[in-house]
């Protein structure tokens, strides 16, 4: 392995290319992260990876062969490389190397079907791709209405590929470690000129109709990597294990914030409980980000019932407001808890749910309905609202429902190539995200729904997610989901959908009286179905299929 000198790196400092601005400015990239922590932690362990290992000094060495690599191959500024790949080293790569050049990382789901991935492909036009060979299967039927000229394989295993469908590949293929032998560990100028040029497609998760394909910048990503290491308080001796996507919004930007702290990655190609815990013993973590399905897991299949974490753990989790029973327990093993709201559109996380030294003396059922709100802006973004259809504030009374809408350094720069899309996103000069909360007093947000999943009964209005918080609640209960169904006497009533912890039992009754013990009687369930919850690729329960099959046959999904 070729590993930068200091003489040689120290050119970074001084590149022709920064002489056109003035003394005061330097554009705002998250590729500066990777060079600075090259040269302060330059033998400190920068990722972990199975059995491989490799510190800043060596990782810059690859990126910048990666990116090399990718320039002698006729990738050029504005370019789309995709990457479909597990949590690795190379996806940590691509993160940094394809940027390096000016060109546009499409990291695409993985859990997505071969159609979407096809359409992705073909929408962003893409000009390679590098993927594990576990996905070839999924990448050869879409390579024929797709710009893609090279495949490249993560690891040496390109005869593996051959077994999982790509022996038909209609363009050259190599494996990575092959293509970075074709690359120099020198380190060259920045292929930006803006730093409000684009870093990085990620595709929306597409629960109905095709996905967007939602544009960060270099300016947004720095900013956002920022807010993350300070809500997250992470620093050069943190350790951070990648339970969550890099494919999803760039990892919440946790690719460039940890290396913005100089810390350690600990990639984790599979969210397996055993595997967690191990790394946590073994490895030091101190952080970790997840959705609060990540969290149900942790909580539940703990070593033992009386487990803690060996050190100070800190958790941020999004996605979904995370049920207060959940947030309780991980809190028992000795986690800090911090929870974040937010969008593709914005990054991933928007909002914090920024604790106050006064919530201390409180009760851990206050406490964690406290933490389960969504909280104020990120330091770097702190614009939001709750407004009504006229865009006007509505109450802090914590009661008054209206849209959340949000602008500033970590909303999309927007939609690729869907000016309309954009435009309805970006009405009113404010980001609208469709999700409808409430304002509390204290200027605090807290979701109650999404827009399209009201339920109104007999002329009230239900939130499904409290009624969900309810049902969660119940010690049977691993996960729920609750949709309005229509009923002839109240027009639409709740219904709940539930999946049992293992080897717990519980009764569509036990759990619909649980529910009236804690909520008034019109918003407790009418009715409870037991199995496995339909989900998106990113873990996010898919209700409309859900409402589906309950308003099979009406000519309306209201009644």
């Amino acid at each position: 392995m070729v590993e930068l000198d200091r003489p040689t790196f120290q050119k970074l400092w001084s590149r022709d290319q920064w002489a056109t601005l003035p003394v005061n400015r330097s554009l705002l990239s998250p590729l500066a992260f990777l060079e600075r922590s090259i040269h302060v932690y330059g033998g400190k362990d920068a990722m972990v990876d199975g059995t491989r290992r490799y510190s800043y000094e060596q990782l810059g060495a690859r990126v910048y062969r990666l990116a090399s690599a990718l320039r002698a191959s006729g990738i050029g500024k504005g370019d789309r490389v995709a990457l479909l790949a597990y949590n690795s080293d190379e996806a940590l790569e691509a993160h940094f190397g394809v940027p390096q050049i000016g060109a546009v990382l499409v990291a695409i789901n993985i859990r997505l079907s071969a159609d979407e991935i096809g359409y992705i492909l073909a929408h962003c036009g893409a000009k390679a791709i590098i993927a594990h060979p576990d996905f070839a299967h999924l990448i050869a039927p879409g390579l024929a209405g797709s710009n893609v000229e090279r495949v490249i394989w993560t690891s040496p295993y390109q005869r593996a590929a051959q077994t999982n469908g790509a022996a038909d590949l209609t363009c050259p293929t190599t494996t990575y470690d092959d293509f970075l032998a074709t690359g120099s560990p020198e380190p060259f100028d920045l292929g930006i000129d803006d730093e409000d040029d684009t870093i990085s497609i990620n595709y929306t998760s597409g629960t109905t109709g095709r996905p967007k394909g939602v544009m960060y910048t270099h300016r947004g990503a720095y900013l956002n990597a920022l807010g993350e290491v300070y809500h997250a308080g992470m620093n050069g001796d943190s350790v951070y294990l990648w339970t969550l996507p890099m494919f999803h919004c760039n990892g919440w930007c946790y690719t460039w914030a940890v290396t913005a702290a100089g810390a350690r990655h600990i990639a984790l190609p599979r969210v397996e409980p055993k595997a967690i815990f191990d790394l946590i013993e073994h490895e030091g973590v101190t952080h970790l980000c997840g959705a609060p399905t990540v969290l149900v897991m942790i909580a539940n299949e703990a070593p033992s019932k009386d487990y803690t974490f060996p050190r100070p753990l800190r958790i941020v989790t999004a996605g979904a407001p995370p049920p207060p029973t959940v947030i309780a327990r991980i809190e028992s093993m000795g986690a800090v808890l911090t929870h974040a709201y937010g969008l593709t559109e914005t990054y991933g996380p928007h909002t914090v749910s920024e604790w106050q030294v006064k919530w201390n003396g409180k009760d851990a059922e206050e406490r964690a309905r406290l933490k389960a709100r969504q909280g104020v802006g990120y330091i770097h973004a702190p614009e939001l609202r709750v407004v009504d259809e006229n865009m006007d504030d509505v109450p802090a009374d914590a009661a008054t429902m209206g849209e959340v809408v949000m602008r500033g350094n970590n909303v999309m720069k927007g939609y690729f190539n869907d000016p309309a899309a954009t435009g309805k996103a970006f009405r009113g000069g404010w980001f609208h995200s469709g999700d409808l909360g409430v304002m509390h007093p204290d200027g605090y947000i807290e979701l109650r729904d999404r827009a399209k999943d009201i339920i109104i009964s007999g002329g009230e209005n239900i939130s499904t997610i409290e009624v969900e918080r309810t049902v969660y609640a119940h010690p049977a209960v691993l996960e729920a989901a609750v949709i309005g169904v229509p009923d002839e006497k109240w027009g639409e009533v709740p219904k709940a959908f539930v999946t049992l912890k293992p080897d717990a039992s519980a009764t569509a009754e036990d759990i619909i009286a649980f529910c009236r013990e804690k909520i008034a009687h019109f918003k407790a369930p009418k009715a409870v179905e037991f199995g496995p919850l339909p989900k998106t690729s990113t873990g996010k329960v898919q209700k409309f299929k859900l409402r589906e099959k309950e308003w099979a046959g009406k000519e309306k999904r209201i009644n």
